[in-house]
């Protein structure tokens, strides 16, 4: 199911603040092909058979296996190991529906095939491919990811397990403790990481009945209760010296490596579950009865249910855009000799930037809605009976793993300013040409066209980025601060840059979908969520780079960069009231999330 189709001009990881991108370049839900839709219904067949089970500890393993059987292990693995490998947007769809099982199984599933497979796939020997990878595509083994320590969450290359070759050479002793690890109590198989002589972070693959494992009791968590999470211990526990992944001292590669597909995979995996919440708000509005009618006919429920749905929908443009570049850079790399493995991994670097979006996007966009749905179902939200307090609870744990939200928001920033400053992309230049454009005087001409308004905003935007990260920059060059010790600031440019991407890419797909005669629903209700979007994100935009420009700069400077923002945040307001009861409409009619 690979896509024969590469575009010619397809941005460059985190270029998309420096370029223009255009809808007929960018995939969108909307064109899913026959095959895909098979797909998409297949993993919602097996969604609705699971049932409650996702919830349920002891059903993991059967579910797992279930999966197996469906081939949903091994769609990203390439038939040589036991895979069936399908293209990147189909593997999106996938996601998306495992994302809306929730109960714990998403986090079982995404990471068995994610974090606990992708090493072997883009650091193993041959040896290594052949022997794990078949059996963790067919479901027989599960798998874990062993890298957080009771001293070493963030701070992943502090560990202190250790790792000793043995005077023969054969074997290391593995020595150390791990927490927080997904599947431990069911998995046959773990990526462990450990200091060889203390000091060289490496990745190994462990068998899980090698003598001197053993496991904490399960945790007792917040949400994810479905989820095997719980402490193992190493002692003196011997790892054949073949069994380790990558170079010796290197593993921090394969850490930060296997993870960026994983953010980009739980953020979309947060939208599958933002539409099943919705769903779930929606038919509940419609069935409760207050003062003689369904709640729905409410205005305030209408803005929480048009809410939940402009967000979601901006998510799942975020989610398919980033998918179709890895897509195109994979395929592109394969053209050009790349295996399949180096390619995936190499997709996954180059868009670094836009998977740490997703996970931060995704994460934050399913904390309003299911909180949300908990308002919706008033005191019945707050109970165990109604499955609004379950997604409440499930969905918070988003925001921590796979990086936190902080960790991701300070590296989207680094890994622009670190490809910059490597000339992979050019923003000295644009930067250079916003601060002239600050001491021209402003064009006071109408934008043209039917999205000119959105067009001219979306460029607006970019400015604000260039501007506020350009004078930081500038900062720290002329010795007044030192950003990596700005925090704040540097979270302000990437709010502004999460912000700037979800309005490109809804922007795009609401162009798109204009273009098409089989589209679901009237244009002017597309045309709604996006009026709405921007304009609340040019008021978020707007405080973000206020708080940051303040931070750095004062007096005429101060006053200067302040002009900028407010001439570069000049979308006209919108009568978001009447916007979001069109989006309200739909939804309450259809009784489910239907976009």
């Amino acid at each position: 199911m690979e896509d024969t189709l590469v575009k010619s001009n397809v941005l460059k990881g985190g270029e998309f603040i420096i370029k223009e991108s255009r809808a007929d370049d960018t995939f969108i839900p909307e064109e899913f092909n026959e095959e895909q839709k098979m797909v998409h219904q297949m993993v919602k067949d097996f969604r609705k058979e699971a049932g409650e089970k996702v919830a349920k500890l002891e059903h993991q393993v059967e579910l797992m296996e279930q999966a197996g059987e469906l081939g949903l292990l091994k769609c990203h693995i390439p038939e040589a190991y036991g895979g069936m490998p399908f293209d990147t947007n189909t593997n999106t769809i996938i996601s998306e529906e495992l994302g809306a099982m929730g109960g714990g199984f998403a986090t079982t599933v995404a990471a068995h095939t994610g974090i606990g497979m992708l090493p072997i796939l883009y650091f193993g020997t041959e040896e290594l491919k052949l022997k794990y990878l078949p059996k963790l595509c067919s479901g027989e083994w599960k798998a874990s990811y062993c890298l957080t320590e009771p001293g070493s969450g963030s701070d992943a290359l502090s560990a202190k397990t250790r790792a000793d070759l043995t005077p023969d050479g054969k074997y290391y002793l593995l020595n150390g403790q791990k927490m927080w690890i997904t599947n431990a109590g069911f998995s046959n198989m773990l990526i462990v990481f450990a200091q060889i002589d203390g000091d060289k972070f490496t990745g190994f693959i462990v068998e899980k009945d090698t003598p001197g494992i053993t496991l904490g009791a399960e945790e007792h968590k917040l949400g994810i209760k479905g989820s095997s999470t719980r402490q193992v211990f190493f002692e003196n526990v011997k790892v054949p010296a073949g069994n380790v992944l990558g170079q010796i001292g290197k593993g921090h590669l394969i850490a930060f490596n296997a993870l960026n597909i994983g953010r980009f995979k739980l953020g979309v995996m947060c939208m599958g579950a933002c539409k099943r919440a919705i769903s779930i708000s929606v038919k509940y509005a419609n069935e409760r009865q207050q003062f003689k009618q369904s709640i729905s006919n409410f205005g305030a429920i209408k803005y929480k249910l048009a809410e939940q749905a402009l967000r979601t929908f901006a998510l799942e443009s975020v989610s398919y855009r980033i998918s179709d570049l890895l897509q195109d850079k994979k395929k592109a790399l394969m053209d050009s000799g790349a295996a399949y493995s180096e390619a995936m991994l190499e997709a996954a670097e180059e868009y670094a930037v836009e998977c740490a979006i997703a996970k931060v996007y995704g994460s934050e966009v399913t904390d309003y809605v299911v909180d949300e749905t908990v308002q919706i179902h008033g005191g019945y939200g707050y109970s165990e009976e109604y499955p609004a307090a379950a997604a409440y609870r499930d969905a918070r744990i988003n925001r921590i793993y796979e990086g936190t939200n902080e960790i991701n928001r300070l590296l989207m920033v680094s890994q622009l300013l670190k490809r910059s400053m490597k000339g992979e992309i050019d923003m000295v230049g644009p930067a250079w040409e916003v601060q002239k454009e600050l001491s021209s005087m402003p064009s006071f001409e109408s934008p043209e066209g039917i999205y000119g308004a959105e067009r001219k905003a979306l460029g607006d935007f970019k400015k604000i980025i260039l501007m506020t990260a350009g004078a930081a920059v500038k900062m720290q060059m002329d010795g007044q601060m030192n950003i990596k010790e700005e925090q704040e600031i540097v979270m302000n440019v990437a709010d502004i840059m999460i912000e700037t991407f979800a309005a490109e890419s809804l922007l795009l797909r609401v162009e798109k979908v204009a273009g098409m005669s089989d589209r679901k629903h009237p244009q002017d209700v597309y045309d709604a969520m996006l009026r709405v979007f921007f304009n609340d994100a040019t008021s978020r935009i707007q405080k973000s780079a206020t708080d940051a420009l303040a931070s750095f700069a004062e007096g005429d400077l101060l006053k200067t960069f302040l002009m900028g923002v407010k001439r570069f945040t000049k979308y006209l307001p919108v009568n978001v009231k009447n916007e979001r009861r069109k989006i309200a409409a739909v939804l309450i009619e259809a009784n489910d999330y239907c976009f």
